[in-house]
């Protein structure tokens, strides 16, 4: 029978009575109070890479993580069209290409530990019109993409003994949708890379969850027909569709230590849009 006393079930190696080594040895038994909850979500000392993070939910995902005295460090192919913040700094990187993307994490402290997969496209067609390009473009941003960054990293991440991984998938990628095969292709195997990193990387104290938004509310949403948003609107539970500091602030929970035994679950936000 299962012992009652679930420290039995930590590692052999890790039996000494410490409750909380097994899967993280830096951490302790905590006796959560106000204080310590509260310091659960400073970032103070952190740097952070934010894919995609000039516009939209990857802009908002930057200027939480600054907020939280977090250093974020944007890999994105165009410029900022807004102020990056004074906690911020743009590289150019075009996360399709390996040497790109390895070229710019060589550059960053060896304390960077935070990582946020949020670049992607669309090129919607249906699957019978969709071109060679279409597809490939999507694929090679979105989800190898992300492959390219978390591949990078993942060797300081291991000698630091910790990191925390977040990758921007969708439901779509959970549902399915007409004339979005690509995407919701890209955005599936997103998760699946999600779950395979996070038993790979685990022992190394890394955790690698994602969030899967439905339609958010972006300067670029905001321009869709209001055909469109009514539909997406009509299949929330709340009644209203999320904003994008709803899913910064989801991420910023899987990147805290709040979320330290989380690890390869996707985290749906979305007004109830997809239950």
């Amino acid at each position: 029978m299962p012992s009652k006393d679930w420290r039995h079930s930590c590692k052999k190696d890790h039996r000494d009575g410490n409750t909380a080594r097994f899967a993280f040895p830096n951490l302790q038994p905590q006796q959560y109070t106000r204080s310590t909850v509260k310091t659960l979500f400073d970032f103070g000392g952190t740097h952070a890479i934010v894919t995609g993070g000039n516009q939209g939910i990857g802009e908002a995902i930057s200027a939480q993580l600054q907020q939280c005295g977090s250093f974020v460090h944007i890999f994105d192919y165009a410029p900022s069209t807004a102020p990056v913040g004074i906690n911020s700094k743009w590289h150019q990187v075009d996360v399709r290409d390996p040497d790109s993307v390895a070229n710019a994490v060589a550059c960053l402290p060896d304390n960077t530990t935070l990582l946020v997969n949020n670049a992607g496209i669309t090129r919607d067609r249906t699957l019978a019109k969709m071109s060679d390009g279409e597809w490939h473009d999507v694929l090679s941003v979105n989800l190898t993409g992300a492959f390219n960054v978390m591949r990078a990293l993942a060797p300081r991440l291991r000698a630091a003994g910790r990191g925390r991984i977040v990758n921007i998938t969708s439901i779509n990628g959970l549902r399915g949708k007409f004339g979005q095969g690509n995407y919701c292709a890209a955005k599936a195997g997103l998760v699946g890379l999600t779950k395979t990193a996070a038993r790979e990387f685990g022992p190394h104290g890394i955790t690698v969850n994602a969030v899967a938004p439905g339609m958010v509310m972006t300067p670029m949403s905001r321009n869709l027909p209001p055909e469109i948003i009514d539909g997406a609107l009509s299949q929330t539970t709340l009644d209203c569709l999320p904003e994008p500091a709803d899913i910064a602030h989801a991420v910023l929970f899987l990147l805290s230590d709040a979320a330290r035994m989380i690890t390869g679950e996707v985290l749906r936000v979305d007004s109830g849009q997809y239950i």
